[in-house]
């Protein structure tokens, strides 16, 4: 076999398996062979030496939103720039269509012209409907999985600019059922949200930390409840995204149970803070101001940890979405508004950065501090989004596939640090993971057979990222069955 590159003496992890002191060939950019004892093929084959370390599949995160409107945040230059940094090699974000939108095509064509040639790392896109019209339903959309392999759209259930109301949430669904693709869902009830918000004003309330206040468990476990209902009369696979707490988990839990085909993603903000981060000096907790909020109780937590060991939820992915805190379109933006020095929560953008500290996180956090194993790492940042996203040449180590790794730190060689935003590489002003300690962090990232991050630089080539065309899901599909005698009946083209 002729080999590019050999990576030597690792402990390759699965989503199954665990191989210890195994070398991994590569040619091409895809894995040619796993095994022991690989021998360079010619004086051009490069060897880069694991030193026993484990070596894990390069992550995807399938939910990071880049070039946002309000210009503060990162972009896909930057972006990528910051996931590479932290272990991650393909990122999805999202192509938002607006309200005034009346069609898709302009819109991933804006979004293409943004990440072409941007980009470290490879990339897809989901699409946001916020005006699903017959004409984008039924012609766009199509378009969208045959020609552009986009196979994934995400609605809003809150958020006045994006909120879809339920006859139109089953509008998208039905299109989704009919074209295979997958609904991703954010699930808060706004009317709760805006009742909240409003008598929490009255009564001078307004600090960031009551924007979890405005949002109870309550708020998102009844959309998720409702956002289960519609996919289930509609028959079609949903994904609900972000979850924060006990009582949504739960919720998704029961469906699963039914055999439904629902799954469940969530992030590591609700593994490692608490709505406490919101009560900081100042106005320091806008930093922490994201929807759902971060909640209260360490119950939810322990709840989001079981429910990544017991399956309920499928992925874990960061929600990167970075906005300025020392900018007047920043998070600053919740001063504008009166409420003296703790400003109006209502006001401030929601979103963190994480899409560099996710994969470390979860392996500092959750396989090194024992809560789950390093094959369960694999199956929530690697494997699953791979099959539920349709990325069918990533997500596991094998051959055959490509050569997206993470080379992590030999443990004995690594120094644990307590993490500073001076460290990362976002072009945001601040971390909510400041001060956290990380007991490793990956030493290389490869993309394609190419180092791209390597002991704390960004070693790769701006635009050495591709545009992933997708396939559809092979985690869920429709089953067939209802909830009435009515039945999806499609108009044939």
């Amino acid at each position: 076999m002729d080999f590019d590159l050999i990576v030597r003496n690792g402990n390759m992890v699965t989503a199954s398996d665990i191989w210890y002191e195994c070398d991994i060939g590569i040619k091409d950019g895809k894995i040619l062979a796993v095994g022991h004892g690989l021998l360079p093929t010619h004086d051009g084959t490069e060897i880069l030496d694991a030193e026993g370390a484990y070596i894990t599949p390069g992550g995807i995160d399938t939910h990071v939103h880049l070039n946002l409107a309000n210009y503060t945040n990162d972009t896909y230059d930057t972006g990528t720039r910051s996931a590479v940094a932290g272990g991650t090699t393909t990122v999805i974000t999202f192509a938002s269509q607006l309200r005034n939108d009346e069609s898709l095509v302009p819109v991933l064509e804006e979004y293409s012209k943004l990440a072409d040639g941007q980009s470290y790392c490879d990339y897809g896109f989901h699409m946001i409907l916020s005006n699903p019209t017959k004409h984008v339903l039924e012609v766009d959309l199509p378009m969208m999985v045959d020609k552009y392999g986009i196979t994934s759209v995400k609605i809003y259930m809150t958020y006045k600019a994006f909120q879809l109301r339920d006859y139109e949430i089953l509008d998208v669904m039905h299109a989704a059922r009919r074209l295979g693709i997958t609904t991703m869902v954010h699930a808060e009830n706004a009317d709760v949200i805006d009742w909240m918000t409003e008598h929490l004003e009255a009564q001078n309330m307004t600090a960031p930390y009551h924007h979890g206040t405005s949002r109870p468990p309550v708020v998102e476990a009844e959309a998720t409840n409702r956002a289960i209902v519609l996919a289930e009369l509609m028959d079609t696979p949903i994904l609900l995204v972000h979850i924060s707490g006990g009582q949504a988990t739960r919720v998704i839990r029961e469906a699963q149970t039914r055999l439904l085909p629902v799954h469940g993603e969530t992030c590591p903000q609700y593994l490692f803070l608490l709505a406490e981060s919101m009560k900081q000096e100042g106005f320091e907790g806008a930093k922490c101001v994201c929807s759902p909020p971060i909640r209260e109780e360490p119950a939810d937590q322990d709840a989001i940890w079981t429910g990544i060991k017991n399956g309920t939820f499928t992925t874990l992915s960061s929600d990167h979405a970075p906005i300025k805190f020392d900018h007047p379109l920043g998070k600053l933006r919740g001063l504008e508004h009166g409420g003296g020095p703790q400003g109006k929560f209502q006001y401030i953008p929601n979103g963190l950065p994480g899409v560099e500290t996710r994969v470390p996180l979860l392996w500092s956090g959750g396989v090194l501090a024992g809560r789950i194993t390093p094959q369960k790492f694999v199956e929530v940042t690697a494997t699953n989004p791979a099959k539920l996203y349709g990325l069918p040449n990533k997500g596991t180590i094998g051959p055959g596939f490509d050569a997206d790794l993470v080379i992590w730190y030999p443990q004995e060689k690594f120094k644990p640090f307590k993490l500073t935003n001076e460290m990362l590489h976002h072009a945001i002003d601040y971390t909510p993971f400041e001060g956290v300690e990380f007991k490793n962090w990956p030493r290389y990232t490869l993309v394609r057979g190419k180092v791209v991050f390597k002991e704390g630089d960004v070693v790769g080539k701006l635009g050495y990222g591709k545009y992933q065309r997708r396939t559809k899901s092979t985690l869920s599909a429709p089953r067939n069955q209802f909830l009435s005698e009515w039945r999806p009946v499609y108009a044939m083209n």
